[in-house]
């Protein structure tokens, strides 16, 4: 079972990233793929935009910038997630602190490692994209709360913009597991229903010489 903290509603200002097409080796580039520590990525989360050949931070790239710390959601341009498969890339962004991406749309493959990982990518719909931008220009400090249970983004003013997700992905999320760890918590329940039945024949064992 995957060892993550429940999702809980929260309240957090936005990072904003209007980017397109943000891939995912740019997202965590190839040569941290060794690393097997999820949460040791968060240096390699956009690690050639954020750092010079020498290390040093680049000011002008946003998670740079000190107003951006302790912020849990993203804003994304589209296609958020493209290229090549790899789970190092949520890993990344949660071991950042980020919890929920928002865009106009994910690159499926990206999208269901992030949900099988606890990161929720929610596609909103480009009008409401771009009244997020708009909000972010006029106040860079305006919030959003993330209510997964309600399956709700609550925006400034009172408003709210509804999501979709999957009901046993939600349900996992919502629980800090996964799919094994969900099997597991029903291990009790599994042990009822087989002491039921009588005992199954075990075919790896020869039968008995006549």
């Amino acid at each position: 079972m995957a060892a993550r903290e429940p999702f809980e509603t929260f309240t957090s200002r936005i990072i904003p990233m209007p980017a397109e097409n943000i891939d995912t080796d740019q997202i965590v580039p190839a040569r941290f793929l060794k690393m097997t520590d999820r949460w040791g990525l968060s240096e390699a989360l956009f690690a050639d935009w954020r750092f010079e050949d020498d290390g040093s931070p680049k000011p002008d790239f946003v998670l740079n910038r000190r107003d951006m710390s302790g912020r849990r959601i993203l804003l994304a341009g589209d296609n958020f997630g493209c290229g090549s498969s790899r789970e190092h890339a949520p890993w990344a962004l949660e071991a950042w602190g980020i919890r929920v991406i928002l865009s106009t749309s994910f690159a499926d493959i990206f999208r269901n490692n992030a949900l099988k990982n606890g990161l929720l990518p929610i596609v909103v719909e480009p009008e409401r994209h771009r009244q997020l931008f708009e909000l972010m220009r006029d106040d860079p400090t305006f919030e959003v709360t993330v209510d997964l249970a309600a399956q709700v983004l609550h925006l400034p003013g009172d408003e709210d913009l509804p999501f979709e997700i999957d009901p046993f992905v939600k349900l996992m999320i919502l629980a800090g597991t996964d799919e094994m760890g969900y099997l597991l918590s029903k291990a009790p329940d599994i042990d009822r229903f087989e002491g039921q039945w009588p005992a199954r024949i075990d075919t790896r064992v020869g039968s008995a010489p006549a």
